[in-house]
């Protein structure tokens, strides 16, 4: 089985999808993890060499989102923040994923090579969320769910944890991640 790098993941939850299909998978956030299991508290950038068959990555999106242009266009924190993506993207891993909002990335380094909803894999909410990848093929629908959206990220109510909420990969899109790259 593959050695994965879920790199920027505090939650565990992609992770553990990994795991849970037999994959040598670990997390590594400056945070420590919401569960128990394999995670390395520290920069990623530190790992990046360490012979991974794959990386998943979730940078924080603060400074990349479109929502943040307004307070973060012509940002020292948002140059840095393209910058780090640029440092995942040219990680020593043949395979990776890196997700994101919509956002400056499009704009700054490539168009997404794939673009999901929560709804297409189980979840009935909306938001929808960029993929850009390398030796991976983009992620198929899983689970179409039909009906009203929730845009339950979007109007997340204001408190301290407020971005926590916003950031967790969703279950359903985690397996699916594990189930077609694994």
């Amino acid at each position: 089985m593959a050695s994965v790098l879920v790199a920027c993941e505090f939650s565990g939850i992609v992770r553990d999808a990994f795991r849970a299909r037999g994959h040598d998978a670990f997390s590594c956030d400056v945070l420590e993890s919401e569960r128990p299991g394999p995670h390395i508290r520290g920069d990623v950038r530190d790992l990046l060499d360490a012979g991974w068959d794959m990386m998943i990555a979730f940078p924080p999106c603060t400074y990349l989102c479109r929502s943040g242009d307004r307070w973060y266009a012509r940002s020292t924190e948002r140059n840095d923040a393209i910058r780090f993506v640029r440092e995942l993207m040219a990680a020593p891993v043949e395979r990776w994923a890196i997700e994101n909002p919509r956002g400056v990335l499009s704009r700054e380094i490539r168009p997404p090579d794939c673009r999901i909803q929560p709804w297409e894999y189980g979840h009935p909410e909306s938001k929808e969320t960029h993929l850009w990848l390398q030796g991976l093929p983009p992620l198929m629908v899983a689970a179409h769910v039909g009906g009203t959206y929730k845009a339950r990220v979007h109007r997340a109510a204001p408190a301290p944890d407020r971005w926590k909420e916003r950031s967790r990969t969703l279950p359903g899109i985690a397996e699916a991640m594990a189930a077609q790259w694994g």
